[in-house]
């Protein structure tokens, strides 16, 4: 059962700080995880800030330990400010955080390992690998972000099961007038989207990176110039000529021209179903269809809970971050707050259940990949989407060149 909302507010510097008076104590006593004067400073975003005073009341009440949440705007700055103070004393014992910001938080030395002991196996796996860095968990995983193939049920009343039929099943609603592209993927005139590529770029059999025995990105071990690479350079080159994919359909454009009826087929995230909904388009979301010889593997994008490594009370901290945080009531609160995919299977079950557009990506999500946290990643975007964008536009040469040459740049570029 959820705990009931009813939470003190009041303003202070740095923040809105949210407190509950300590209702007590029931099962384990404080003394098992800090001592009785602790207090748990927790930062979080907004949009989760009424659900964790839920939770953090709960944890007040059980462990007699104060909890203080201060809503921090999400983003850069908020990552870097962690950075900061943690080192001087400062900051937060618990921050809300993307897994894109692990590789930074761990060179900084700024969060500690999480014991998650035998609940890991509770969580989705790529949801566990995302919050891992060099085989050690450090985050406790809340939800899960990604793309999938979404159809407009009213132009296509199915989705072909390769990635070419999807093509020519578009092509043909495009014949006959219904709509003005056969596929809308997002892209970019300089960049492209590596983001929304990956999966067709994966399917042809050319990750990023190899995989250590951890689940870990293994660095030293770049696949991305695989024979793979080049049948698939050689596709974007086909595919910007038959307008399959056009780097001036930005993302904004792009979910507007699907929203408008242009199109049968997107690849999108969840955060474009507002603007379809409001535009009244009736949908499907569904795995993207095979473009070659392997099954296609998105990225995933996991936001979570990290521990301090300069907490005073990491003891409780952990408590905290694990049993409440990582609880199926607090992990379906966090849903309800931010419609994302839950990361604690029984969660994702009970969402899915209640609302399919949920079920549908997270069901995609699952047989995706973490989006690399690693440095060497630095060493990638750039010369990945500028290469793309170059074949999708006819101004790259040779493919089988112009993708071995990024290969090489980005070699370069990681060894230093």
């Amino acid at each position: 059962m959820r705990v009931n909302r009813g939470i003190a507010t009041g303003l202070v510097a740095g923040g809105v700080v949210l407190a509950t008076a300590l209702a007590g104590c029931s099962g384990t006593t404080a003394e098992d995880t800090a001592s009785e004067s602790a207090t748990l400073t927790v930062w979080v975003d907004a949009n989760r800030v009424d659900e964790m005073a839920d939770i953090a009341a709960e944890f007040e009440a059980d462990k007699g330990i104060s909890v203080e949440l201060v809503e921090k705007e999400y983003g850069d700055t908020m990552r870097e400010d962690f950075i900061q103070q943690v080192p001087s004393g400062e900051g937060p014992d618990v921050i809300v955080g993307g897994h894109d910001w692990l590789g930074q938080f761990v060179q900084n030395g700024v969060v500690a390992p999480l014991e998650l002991g035998d609940t890991a196996g509770d969580f989705s796996e790529v949801s566990i690998r995302a919050m891992s860095y060099e085989g050690v968990t450090y985050g406790l995983p809340v939800s899960l972000e990604n793309i999938a193939l979404v159809r407009n049920t009213a132009l296509a009343d199915s989705t072909p099961a390769g990635w070419e039929e999807l093509i020519a099943a578009g092509e043909a609603i495009v014949a006959t007038g219904a709509a003005q592209y056969p596929v809308i993927v997002p892209s970019d005139p300089v960049a492209s989207d590596p983001y929304h590529l990956y999966p067709l770029q994966t399917s042809y059999g050319a990750p990023l990176f190899g995989i250590n025995d951890d689940g870990s990105y293994n660095p030293d071990d770049l696949l991305i110039g695989s024979e793979g690479g080049n049948e698939f350079a050689a596709k974007l080159v086909e595919w910007g000529e038959r307008g399959v994919i056009n780097t001036s359909i930005t993302g904004d454009i792009a979910r507007d021209e699907f929203a408008a009826g242009k199109s049968p087929f997107m690849l999108s995230g969840p955060w474009n179903l507002p603007a379809f909904q409001e535009a009244g388009i009736e949908y499907a979301i569904e795995a993207i269809p095979q473009a070659g010889p392997e099954a296609p593997t998105p990225f995933v994008g996991v936001q979570g809970f990290f521990v301090s490594s300069q907490s005073e009370n990491a003891l409780a901290a952990n408590e905290f971050v694990v049993n409440y945080i990582g609880s199926e009531e607090a992990q379906l609160a966090l849903y309800e707050a931010g419609g994302r995919p839950p990361a604690l299977l029984s969660a994702f079950e009970i969402a899915a259940a209640e609302n399919p557009d949920v079920g549908a990506f997270g069901a995609v999500g699952l047989t995706g990949v973490p989006m690399p946290a690693i440095p060497e990643m630095g060493a990638v975007w750039d010369n990945w989407g500028s290469t793309q964008s170059a074949l999708v536009n006819g101004t790259a040469g040779d493919p089988t060149e112009a993708w071995q040459a990024m290969a090489g740049r980005i070699q370069t570029a990681i060894d230093g």
